[in-house]
């Protein structure tokens, strides 16, 4: 199997996520961090944008914020240049249902196989250093306004969504995915302060 930081292919990340300990009864956190590899940050900005944006999983009350968690960690790790990633045990141990978990993911592998014949290497100055960095304060961004989201209707699922271009972005090395994920954001963010104002 390709190493994760060289994955360009959303299916098999999906593939490797749904494949995991087929005989539990509950998905942890944990589960899908070790699927994933601890040293990919950009799928792992990925998965968490797919878990808020796929339906049943996203819209148990609570997830989008403990999404917003993980996502918060990973951007700060990113930005200090961290090798490894590191989450603490309280998060790790969250789960569901593995009947729940697998319902969304079904729902998600239609568009993904859309989506992988659309991602490819893109505007290469986006995922250098400095963008990748850009990237990493923008997911940072989303996880702090992830949690009121909850309150406003689907506004969750438009950060799950940026996320998810994001992750691709940094997956596949796609600037237009990136600025996509930037742009969708910005949206995001002008629809929740009208709904607040």
């Amino acid at each position: 199997m390709r190493n994760r930081n060289e994955e360009s292919d959303l299916m098999d990340l999906i593939d490797s996520i749904e494949n995991m300990e087929q005989d539990a009864s509950r998905i942890s956190v944990d589960d899908v961090v070790n699927a994933v590899g601890r040293r990919s940050f950009g799928p792992l900005l990925l998965v968490a944008g797919l878990i808020t944006l796929t339906p049943i999983i996203g819209d148990i009350p609570g997830v989008p914020t403990l999404m917003a968690i993980l996502v918060l960690l990973v951007s700060v790790q990113l930005l200090a240049g961290c090798k490894a990633l590191w989450l603490p045990n309280w998060l790790l141990k969250r789960s569901i249902s593995r009947q729940t978990f697998d319902k969304g993911l079904y729902y998600i592998k239609k568009p993904a196989r859309w989506v992988d014949r659309l991602l490819r290497a893109r505007l290469p100055w986006l995922t250098g250093y400095i963008g990748i960095r850009v990237t990493a304060v923008v997911c940072l961004l989303i996880a702090l306004a992830m949690p009121p989201m909850e309150f406003i209707p689907f506004s969750a699922n438009g950060a799950g969504l940026a996320l998810t271009l994001l992750g691709l972005g940094l997956v596949a090395r796609d600037g237009v995915a990136l600025l996509l994920g930037f742009s969708l954001f910005g949206a995001t963010c002008a629809i929740v302060v009208m709904n607040l104002v």
